[in-house]
């Protein structure tokens, strides 16, 4: 069976950067397991998938625009040290749940000069090359219930 739009796909794989360090990986852990056509992954690697079947091996390159976005300026700020009211010791590397005009975001401590903290509401690897390499362990069809939910259910996914 082939990956398609309402399929199942489980997949080892290792994500590195173009320096060629690892970024993330399977090993040591279960193989991801997501709903095809959903979104569920980046959409790079999504579309690479396509028509794939169990046993394939292969590698992506996915560009910031099919990845986690390019880097945009404008989700980067500087809040006044006050804004972390309750927070005694800040330091960069720290995340928060901020309110925005766009809804709810994470956001990252980058920098602290004295009273003024900056933060960044990028995604980690926005601007980022993605460079996959991908072994497919399984492709089945979705249930009924993962497609009208939109995620794996059961094992490698979704547990209600």
């Amino acid at each position: 069976m082939q990956i398609a739009d309402r399929t199942v796909a489980s997949f080892n794989y290792t994500l590195t950067n173009d320096a060629g360090e690892v970024l993330d990986a399977s090993a040591g852990r279960e193989p991801l397991t997501y709903l095809h056509g959903v979104g569920n992954i980046v959409a790079g690697l999504e579309k690479a998938m396509t028509g794939k079947k169990a046993g394939d091996k292969f590698k992506v390159d996915v560009t910031p625009e099919e990845g986690y976005g390019v880097h945009n300026p404008g989700l980067v700020q500087v809040v006044p040290r006050d804004a972390f009211r309750g927070v005694d010791k800040l330091q960069t590397g720290m995340q928060f749940r901020a309110d925005s005009d766009r809804g709810p975001m994470t956001v990252v401590i980058t920098g602290i000069e004295g009273e003024q903290v900056t933060v960044d509401g990028n995604h980690p690897l926005a601007g980022t090359t993605l460079h996959f390499a991908i072994e497919i362990t399984e492709v089945r069809e979705a249930s009924v219930e993962e497609v009208l939910h939109g995620h794996v259910h059961g094992a490698g996914g979704h547990h209600h």
